[in-house]
């Protein structure tokens, strides 16, 4: 499998830019089949960015636990339900298979065929004589199974039940045995016997087989094309040739039509639920269109490989694209506080280092590498140093941040201050968003001293439209406390202009009088010189937090 490089939920410019030019590093260093993603869809000011650098969204990616898809086998071995028992077990004993799908000469899936099964075609009818004779093919079938030749043949295409009967008697007794059965459906196999096959063209029955490469003579051969007898030659002896008729027989009758098929989309848990108690050896993987995309067994759903994930611009199990719990993370790149869940089974690279944009030390990882980014992936990782500093005035920007975006800005080639002027003008979430959008914008969710919050934050060009929206906005935010089960859920609003910022909750735990900012309204507090979402406002919190550690009833 690929190697994903996600940045956090509700991505920013930082975790969308971090990701794409960490993924360009990793294949031109030592993962050639590193993929840049992201848990949703690029904001207005991130989409700004791809576009002015000419860079694609990276694949969009809700969940990453394994889909069957990711375990079936894809080059699936088929067979047709118009296919007879010489073609499907040849096939089957050349892969090395016991059962193989069936589709119908459209190609929908009609069932699953198994070697047992199969097998029983042969021995079809042995404690009934009646029913061992029958076989339901056509000519053309039998001749190849026989790998013998027409010297004469009509509707050889055409499938119908023939009845076979075995000329090894003596003419009378075979005159007497034929009699019994419609001479339309006779299939009668003979040497090189005049005195049999004489009464047998007589009667006009539907087949004359010869056996050991004999052929009729030309008397006879012209009463069997006046009677309209196929004459079909078969290189084998009677007792061989009479079983590869039998291996002729049609399949249809031994499909098991009634079977599981699962969902290229299922999950491998949910399949694993799905197919536990069956007995079916393989289970057909369809997708919505009911077209068949592969198969796999039950040993398939064992110990399925795990996705392999880098973490950039995050290190919480709560932020982490879903399913990552059960991923292998082979990295994390981050600048925020430690905290959550995250587990490794083995060593990984951590870094983690206090600087204000991840974009800040992918780029340094660039410089470690000797590699110098294009003017691309240069103004990708610019501007998520201009957003997570707010153009390097946010109290966590460090020197490294500044030589590092001057290092970038003398890749470019366009000027970075008219950029990050366009850059922050475009974009308003509250003057294109819906209240719902707004809240879940860059939106992380922590836990602290037994509580379970989220903080979201936009950057705006003042608070005029924060003003106007803040009743549909505060109703929102207490929607997203109560949908995710939050103790609350925290709005900071910050100004571009002024630096500084309003935060909005959705609701105020009681250790909230101590907060030492003033209240302009319900549930909202005028934060001066606060922009920083991770270095000013969580500490804040989880300080008051610390001092009432039991979560609000």
């Amino acid at each position: 499998m690929s190697l994903f490089v996600f940045g956090h939920k509700n991505p920013d410019t930082d975790a969308i830019c971090s990701a794409l030019a960490y993924a360009n590093l990793l294949r031109k260093t030592s993962r050639p089949d590193a993929i840049a993603c992201c848990c949703g869809p690029p904001n207005k000011r991130t989409e700004f960015v791809l576009r002015r650098a000419g860079l694609d969204t990276p694949r969009i990616v809700m969940d990453v636990r394994p889909e069957v898809e990711d375990v079936c086998r894809t080059d699936v071995v088929t067979a047709c339900d118009t296919e007879v028992f010489s073609e499907v077990y040849e096939r089957l004993k050349q892969h090395s298979l016991r059962a193989i799908p069936v589709l119908s000469g459209s190609g929908e899936l009609v069932g699953i065929l198994n070697l047992l099964d199969l097998l029983e075609l042969v021995f079809q009818g042995d404690d009934d004589p009646a029913q061992s004779r029958m076989v339901n093919s056509s000519l053309s079938k039998i001749c190849e199974c026989l790998k013998g030749h027409f010297q004469h043949v009509s509707n050889a295409d055409m499938r119908e039940d023939f009845i076979v009967s075995v000329g090894a008697m003596s003419a009378h007794g075979f005159i007497e045995h034929i009699k019994d059965f419609p001479s339309e459906k006779l299939l009668v196999v003979s040497g090189d016997r005049p005195t049999i096959q004489l009464p047998a063209l007589e009667r006009g029955v539907r087949c004359l087989v010869v056996t050991g490469g004999y052929t009729l003579s030309p008397g006879l051969l012209e009463l069997a094309k006046a009677k309209d007898v196929s004459v079909l030659v078969s290189p084998f002896d009677t007792g061989t040739t009479t079983v590869r008729i039998k291996s002729a027989r049609g399949i249809a009758s031994a499909i098991t039509d009634r079977f599981i098929s699962l969902s290229n989309k299922d999950t491998i848990a949910h399949a694993r639920a799905s197919v536990e108690r069956s007995r079916q050896s393989i289970f057909p993987v369809v997708d919505d269109s009911q077209q068949l995309r592969g198969v796999l067994s039950k040993s398939d759903l064992i110990d399925p490989p795990k996705p392999q994930l880098v973490l950039v611009d995050h290190n919480e199990m709560a932020q982490a694209v879903d399913g990552a719990a059960d991923a292998d993370i082979v990295e994390v790149l981050d600048h925020h506080r430690l905290g959550g869940s995250l587990r490794s089974s083995q060593p990984i690279r951590f870094i983690n280092e206090p600087v204000g944009s991840t974009c800040t030390l992918v780029a340094m990882r660039y410089r470690a590498a000797g590699i110098e980014p294009s003017p691309a992936y240069a103004l990708c990782m610019a501007s998520g140093i201009i957003s997570d500093t707010i153009k390097l005035r946010s109290p966590t920007t460090t020197d490294i941040d500044r030589e590092i975006y001057d290092w970038l800005a003398s890749l470019c080639t366009c000027d970075l201050d008219d950029f990050a002027r366009d850059f922050f003008e475009i974009g308003s979430a509250l003057q294109t968003c819906t209240p719902e959008q707004v809240v879940a914008e860059d939106c992380k969710e922590f836990s602290e001293a037994g509580h379970r919050f989220s903080i979201s934050q936009i950057e705006e060009l003042g608070f005029g439209l924060f003003w106007d929206r803040q009743k549909e906005i505060r109703k929102a935010l207490e929607e997203l406390a109560t949908q995710k089960g939050l103790d609350f859920a925290a709005l900071l609003v910050t100004d571009i202009s002024s630096s500084g910022s309003l935060l909005l909750m959705s609701s105020e735990p009681a250790c909230w009088e101590e907060i030492n900012y003033p209240r302009v309204g319900r549930n909202l507090y005028k934060l001066e010189n606060v922009v920083s979402r991770k270095k000013q406002l969580l500490p804040l919190i989880c300080s008051l937090l610390d001092a009432h550690p039991e979560p609000i009833e």
